[in-house]
């Protein structure tokens, strides 16, 4: 069985790499389309210029930065307050922004409560 061709709102993602950008947010919802229309960042500038020349994993702490179609297929690490997450950018992800895909909180997980924690608790035997 083929697999389905990725598809962003009726275009494929090569017709998606041939648009610039303002065709490209006429596409995206209304926040990612005003982000563009303001203009990035200086930051962000200079994410989008190691895009281009580095072939490599690129560090950034950008992570209101909307996702592109030129991203697509870059190992990108973001910084999530602690240490960089290392994401993979695929076509789903276009549209969205960078700090969605790695999240700064980790789950919490609880043991049982230790002896004195509560007032039943105390008069549980040592283990």
């Amino acid at each position: 069985m083929a697999l389905k061709e990725f598809k962003y709102r009726g275009k494929t993602l090569h017709e998606l790499q041939k648009m610039n950008l303002k065709e490209i947010s006429e596409l995206f919802p209304s926040r990612s389309r005003r982000k563009i229309k303001r203009g990035f960042t200086e930051a962000e500038k200079v994410f989008i210029e190691k895009l281009q020349t580095k072939a490599k994993k690129i560090k950034t702490h950008c992570r209101d930065m909307v996702i592109l179609p030129g991203m697509v297929g870059r190992l990108i690490a973001i910084h999530a307050g602690k240490e960089f997450r290392d994401i993979e950018i695929t076509g789903e992800m276009i549209g969205h922004r960078l700090g969605e895909f790695a999240q700064t909180t980790n789950k919490v997980s609880h043991n049982a409560p230790g002896i004195g924690a509560t007032k039943s608790s105390a008069s549980l035997s040592v283990k």
